[in-house]
């Protein structure tokens, strides 16, 4: 299950490039953009709670799952800016995705060991 979470994730990396991009030239994202990237990120999220609340995991896993939960939570804060018709704040953008990019590698190293 942890090499879905991680095909999922990446999946939803690229819809983030494609959001980041659409921010820093200064547009808000497509709103059908948006949704496919927080459902992708859900969809990764649920899948690895469910291989940690299965046990025997190692700690990586539960690591990953943590920071990937703090970028969800800045993706919860840059949702909300969207849906007041704001653009986000390139700083905010970079920090959510610095954090998930970590979330992801830490997961990647977990699935590769």
């Amino acid at each position: 299950m942890l090499t879905y979470a991680l095909i999922v994730f990446a999946i939803a990396a690229v819809g983030g490039l494609l959001l980041a991009s659409s921010v820093l030239r200064g547009r808000l994202a497509p709103w059908a953009l948006s949704i496919g990237h927080a459902l992708l990120g859900a969809t990764g999220l649920i899948l690895l709670i469910v291989t940690v609340l299965q046990g025997s995991t190692p700690g990586r896993v539960a690591a990953a799952l943590g920071l990937l939960v703090v970028a969800a939570l800045g993706g919860f804060y840059l949702a909300s800016l969207h849906l007041r018709g704001t653009v986000a704040p390139k700083a905010v953008v970079f920090i959510h995705a610095g954090v998930a990019v970590a979330g992801f590698l830490t997961l990647l190293s977990a699935v590769l060991a």
